[in-house]
């Protein structure tokens, strides 16, 4: 089951599009609402316990199925800074890019997001 989400879906809606209007430069506040609803909206697209994706210092989500993680350091983490992680989850920016670029660190075998990002609920059409 997904987790209790937090961010009012309008709310965060809307910080990610100040974001975005912003060059994803936005303050701190909205960016942190962008981020957090993000994240949460990924958690929902893709319920589990197998990956780590950690936006520090806004929010980390647990997600997609498969083996599940309980205790220490998950051995699938996805970390990105939180202007990579919005331009990631609006299409603005490939995972592929991100990944070869540095600007995504991922390890462990089932640690991508390939299929899931853009956010579909994010995207013009969607």
């Amino acid at each position: 089951m997904p987790p209790r989400r937090r961010t009012p879906v309008a709310e965060g809606r809307a910080a990610v599009e100040v974001c975005r209007s912003a060059g994803f430069h936005a303050d701190r506040a909205t960016t942190a609402t962008a981020v957090r609803y993000t994240l949460e909206e990924l958690g929902e697209l893709a319920p589990g316990r197998t990956v780590e994706v950690r936006v520090p210092p806004f929010g980390a989500v647990q997600c997609i199925s498969g083996p599940v993680h309980r205790r220490g350091t998950p051995p699938n983490v996805i970390e990105t800074d939180a202007t990579t992680w919005l331009r990631l989850v609006t299409g603005e920016l490939e995972w592929s890019a991100a990944v070869e670029s540095g600007a995504v660190r991922a390890s462990g075998q089932r640690a991508h997001l390939e299929g899931l990002l853009p956010l579909r609920s994010l995207t013009l059409e969607g």
